[in-house]
């Protein structure tokens, strides 16, 4: 995997953690950042070795949007450049989404702009008690554009509406019952209740979980009449692929499956 000057990734027992790795700027997305975390999922998603990736931030914090030198850049683009611009940064939310290996997002300190964007392209979210969330971009005269697919899909139109529209802060509990983050923890217990997840994940098959997340996608483009044909040949795929046949079989015989035994 290539260097980056803005990540940090570990690898360990099949799991690789990616850290936004800005502490100083509060991990805020820049030019820099954005390519990076594009390039690095889209390699992880080739990696056979790698069955779920942790997404985090160094420091204090998660994510807390776009970097101030990032914007001054992009307010001084053209149309042109900044419909590139917001082409890149789509990029990297598609890279996190469709990476066919589960993306648990464990987060603290502050997911702002941006940063919820990553939230809620991630398939879980771990979030530590006191982290602030919001969607500041009105505020900034702009909209949260790029991420309102990933967000809305997430937390339903409603809640999108109303905390895009006011831009206003909210904690992680409000974060949970609305279902961007699924759970919330004390900062002794965050990276507790995030390796039980990752461990909880790693006990499906790598191809089941791949195959699931792409489900998930196709049922959301597809209308109501391709519904059952869609998940009536997923599911014969899965039946009778190599995985398919080795995870039923081992529940037959009360043994692990071969994939757990990799760990």
């Amino acid at each position: 995997m290539a260097d980056y000057e803005h990540l940090r990734v570990g690898r360990g027992d099949a799991v690789a953690t990616v850290s936004l790795a800005r502490p100083d700027a509060r991990n805020a997305l820049n030019a820099g950042l954005i390519g990076e975390l594009a390039r690095c999922m889209e390699e992880l998603a080739e990696d056979g070795n790698v069955r779920v990736v942790v997404l985090t931030g160094e420091g204090d914090f998660f994510c807390a949007g776009a970097d101030i030198g990032y914007m001054r850049d992009t307010a001084n683009f053209s149309y042109e450049e900044n419909l590139e611009d917001a082409h890149r940064l789509a990029a990297m939310f598609g890279a996190v989404d469709e990476c066919p290996k589960p993306v648990v997002a464990r987060i603290k300190g502050a997911a702002i702009g941006g940063g919820v964007g990553l939230v809620a392209a991630a398939d879980v979210a771990m979030a530590e008690e006191g982290t602030v969330f919001a969607f500041s971009e009105v505020r900034l005269g702009i909209s949260p554009a790029t991420i309102s697919p990933f967000v809305v899909r997430k937390i339903g139109h409603s809640q999108a509406r109303a905390l895009f529209l006011t831009g206003e802060r909210f904690d992680a509990v409000r974060a949970r019952e609305i279902g961007l983050v699924h759970e919330v923890a004390s900062e002794e217990d965050l990276d507790a209740a995030v390796q039980k997840k990752v461990e909880g994940l790693l006990v499906g098959g790598p191809e089941a979980l791949a195959a699931t997340k792409a489900l998930l996608r196709d049922l959301g483009d597809a209308t109501p009449g391709e519904v059952t044909e869609i998940t009536a040949r997923r599911i014969a795929e899965l039946r009778t692929g190599e995985e398919g046949q080795e995870g039923l079989g081992a529940f037959l015989e009360k043994r692990k499956p071969t994939w757990g035994d990799k760990l």
